[in-house]
């Protein structure tokens, strides 16, 4: 049954897709009036492909410099560096090119180099009793452009997250003002990627959509991005294996833009049942803790652990899960089957299911289970903190 009380919102983007997309990119410099262009990526798509030449050649005058060591965990070092430089080249648009840390880390920049506010005062606040704050930064930020080398749930948010060099503790910031004013999905870009970063990349879209498809009390608008999601997720992991193959990263492009718009379309940034919820805690702080561990090797280690002794606190979002699944069998033993499901197709990804095949420390697990307890996005509530015990007992069980 559907929700009929909603608030819906549009941010206004331009979305270019498809061969020869880049082609548009000066057009869209112009467009924002932007003279000096600074492009932030990462090394791999600097110095082993010729994206950023083809970009550089593209923009030519345009372009006033780049920075190309933004790394896989958005380290505060990095993004530090990367404002510097593009405070040094006087830049009047930033443009990310990447996946999901470089482009967060692009959105940062423009954060940075806008407030004066010492970076602890920026981000999202943790108090020791109540909800998370997150700060109002206020003043104007230079437009951003993104150009996916991957598909990443990061292409059209407006929260962002580095992670502390000394701690490995997530920095969040939130600002509507940094979601990119364009998006492209451009065929050479996007089959730079090697096809271990869009298996890991395609793992993660596609449990968040297995996952979303519990989601309740929807309304018209979210439960059209979410089963579409999911269709499209679901029907490229087939074929991702092609390295020559752009379809299937079309698709899981569009899923994870779908994925973006739920919140937009009167939803919220995915399921709020405790499978998921728990799931994207522990595997956000797993792979800050253990930077050599994907996103994708992140879930496919814990969801299976966290259906079976989770899943049953949310009875109706697992019966709806295992429906959109195609299992049957008795509702009470949902979580177990859809648990089966989901580490069967990790499997056969050539993906880990257990935590000990990642080849990481047990004996850091604590810490990860200490950053779980600081995620506002999967628990806005702080219910968490309470749950402690429990939430640790599952994650040593995912061992």
């Amino acid at each position: 049954m559907y929700s009929y009380d909603f608030r819906a919102t549009g941010y206004p983007f331009r979305l270019y897709s498809g061969t020869g997309a880049l082609e548009k990119l000066p057009d869209e410099v112009v467009r924002h009036r932007a003279q000096r262009a600074f492009i932030v990526c990462g090394r791999t798509v600097s110095r082993r492909t010729p994206l950023i030449a083809r970009m550089s050649a593209l923009l030519g005058g345009r372009l006033a410099g780049a920075y190309d060591e933004i790394d896989k965990d958005t380290s505060r070092s990095s993004v530090l560096r990367a404002t510097e430089a593009a405070r040094a080249a006087r830049a009047d648009l930033v443009i990310g090119v990447g996946a999901g840390s470089v482009i967060q880390g692009a959105r940062i920049v423009t954060i940075l180099l806008a407030e004066k506010r010492p970076v602890e005062e920026l981000i999202t606040q943790y108090p020791e009793h109540g909800p998370a704050v997150s700060p109002r930064l206020m003043e104007p930020k230079l437009p951003i452009i993104n150009v996916l080398t991957a598909p990443t749930t990061a292409q059209n948010r407006a929260g962002s997250r580095m992670k502390d060099d000394a701690t490995a503790r997530g920095m969040e910031f939130f600002d509507p003002k940094t979601r990119p004013v364009a998006i492209f999905w451009d065929t050479e870009a996007l089959l730079t990627a090697p096809v271990s970063l869009i298996r890991t990349g395609a793992a993660t879209i596609w449990c968040r959509a297995v996952m979303n498809l519990g989601a309740l009390d929807d309304n018209a608008l979210v439960e059209g991005d979410r089963l579409q999601s999911y269709r499209l997720a679901a029907g490229a992991l087939l074929r991702i294996g092609d390295a020559a193959d752009p379809a299937p990263r079309f698709d899981l492009c569009a899923a994870t833009l779908l994925q973006n718009r739920e919140a937009d379309d009167g939803g919220t940034q995915f399921a709020r049942h405790w499978a998921m919820r728990v799931s994207y805690a522990f595997c956000s702080a797993l792979i800050s803790v253990f930077p050599e561990v994907g996103q994708g090797e992140g879930y496919s280690t814990l969801m299976g652990t966290v259906l079976r002794r989770l899943g049953g606190r949310d009875p109706e979002a697992m019966a709806r899960i295992a429906a959109g699944l195609g299992i049957g069998g008795p509702a009470a033993e949902a979580p177990q089957r859809i648990a089966d499901r989901m580490d069967a197709v990790f499997k056969s990804l050539g993906m880990p299911t257990r935590l000990s095949a990642l080849g990481i420390a047990r004996d850091r697990l604590p810490q990860v289970l200490e950053n779980s307890l600081r995620n506002f996005n999967a628990d806005p509530k702080r219910e968490f903190v309470r749950e402690q015990g429990t939430l640790e007992e599952v994650l040593q069980s995912a061992w």
